[in-house]
């Protein structure tokens, strides 16, 4: 096997392999005697096939397997002997020019020559971290706050005591038992008949106007309410439309006083209110701090962004901008809109899309080069959690999408990627220099929502994924 390098430039690299066309043919005649040796073939005794015929039938089965594993081979030392970090596999390409020097190739009357084109991962120094300063807003969780939290898992408990005899009426605040039949004029429409659902009325779970007509309803009743749906109710058929159902009240229930005790907090499994207390405002407090890392997040990214400068692999930016592209053209697509109607060309919005391409994969090397200096991995416990919080999503295909993912490390891979990422974030929060600010839950917020506002309004593309990097 001879290796000659043809190319480098960039983090391009180009090797002529040729393998010669003896070691192949030793290579075959080695593996057609062990053939020889244990051929059943109709006509001839065990171990007494000519190797001429086995050559026949199996030869060029043989030697596209031998090839391929010269190829293989001859990659494996490429990588090792230069040191290669490759960004993505190597590309093959055979020299021979026609099918007639390849034949002679394959029976090995000839040398097999050709080219291996690699890209290579760049090498850069992580450096300067310390230097990155990152405010991180800390909502500070008022007792009030807390008070509100335990007001609202009292009501989600609060009992109800059925009303019996004959004057029953269903009254504000009262759960009642409902069975209806909704219409868009005469015709019943979908989704709006159901028997035995409970509402609390004063709720406001149900399309406006609606509780309040059940209000003064007696036990057995049968009436007809009339409502109009919201202008932007999600169901697009029924939106802004008049309705009327046949409602036919089946039960009342009064509710219970609230007692937001001990007693209250034991029925829920905690050892006293004060220790539910506690709980509710860790809870709380974890809401805060997941709103708060989508601001402090995009600003270290951003920060790693600006900080880190060096040639990116062609073909991982190419292949990230037409995973982003293609998204980006489909949900246009969806939506029936073209470049004019968002006032924009094609051409800028490749070149838009191309540096959103380019900024993740510099932040994916970075990241990557930060996690595995600082020996951050993913546990495989931690990833079969994810796995199977991904399978939930799709009730009855559970196992088979478990299977697919195991099946395939490449998709595996698109599991593992977040996790990776978010426990290098949080590594960095160590090297970083990382100033708290506190502020209410209501500064936080809306401090997150005009940062993200802000982001959007100067990103490349108006609502583009590039937050996802």
């Amino acid at each position: 096997m001879q290796v000659t390098e043809t190319l480098s430039e960039g983090l391009k690299r180009e090797y002529k392999v040729v393998l010669a066309a003896e070691d192949l043919a030793t290579k075959v005649d080695a593996q057609l005697d062990e053939l020889r040796a244990k051929a059943q073939i109709k006509g001839f005794r065990p171990g007494k096939v000519p190797v001429a015929h086995l050559k026949r039938l199996y030869g060029r089965s043989i030697m596209a397997d031998v090839m391929q594993d010269a190829v293989n081979e001859a990659n494996r030392k490429i990588i090792e002997d230069n040191d290669l970090r490759l960004a993505t596999p190597p590309k093959i390409e055979l020299m021979p020019t026609n099918d007639a020097e390849l034949a002679q190739a394959f029976e090995a009357k000839t040398d097999l020559a050709y080219l291996v084109a690699v890209e290579i991962l760049p090498k850069f120094e992580i450096s300067g971290l310390e230097n990155v300063s990152i405010e991180r807003l800390v909502g500070e969780i008022p007792d009030a706050d807390v008070d509100n939290a335990l007001g609202r898992i009292a009501e989600q408990n609060r009992l109800y005591t059925p009303k019996e005899g004959e004057d029953v009426v269903a009254t504000k605040g009262d759960k009642v038992t409902l069975d209806f039949v909704g219409k868009i004029g005469d015709e019943v429409f979908e989704g709006g008949t159901a028997e035995g659902v409970d509402l609390v009325l004063g709720s406001g779970t149900f399309i406006p106007g609606f509780e309040d007509q059940v209000e003064g309803m007696k036990l057995g009743e049968q009436k007809t309410i009339s409502v109009s749906f919201p202008e932007d109710y999600a169901a697009a058929n029924l939106a802004g439309k008049p309705a009327t159902f046949d409602v036919t009240l089946k039960s009342s229930a009064a509710p219970a006083e609230l007692a937001i005790d001990d007693a209250f907090a034991a029925s829920l499994g905690f050892a006293d209110l004060a220790k539910m207390r506690e709980a509710v405002l860790a809870s709380l407090e974890g809401e805060q701090a997941a709103i708060s890392r989508r601001k402090w997040k995009r600003e270290l990214l951003d920060a790693l962004d600006k900080n880190f400068s060096f040639e990116l692999p062609e073909a991982l930016v190419t292949r990230e901008f037409e995973s982003i592209w293609r998204d980006a053209t489909a949900e246009r697509s969806k939506e029936g809109k073209s470049f004019a109607d968002e006032g924009m060309d094609e051409e800028t919005e490749r070149a838009d899309f191309k540096r959103i391409a380019e900024r993740r994969v510099r932040l994916g090397l970075v990241l990557a080069e930060i996690g595995q200096k600082a020996g951050v991995t993913v546990a495989e416990e931690e990833l079969a959690q994810a796995l199977y919080e991904r399978a939930r999503n799709f009730p009855g295909m559970e196992r088979q999408l478990v299977e697919f993912y195991r099946k395939n490390p490449a998709h595996l891979d698109e599991i593992r990627a977040p996790i990776f990422e978010n426990k290098v974030v949080d590594h960095l929060l160590s090297v970083v220099t990382l100033v708290d600010k506190k502020v209410s839950p209501t500064e936080l917020i809306e401090q997150v929502k005009a940062f993200e506002s802000k982001a959007e309004s100067t990103a490349a593309v108006p609502g583009s994924p590039e937050a996802r990097a």
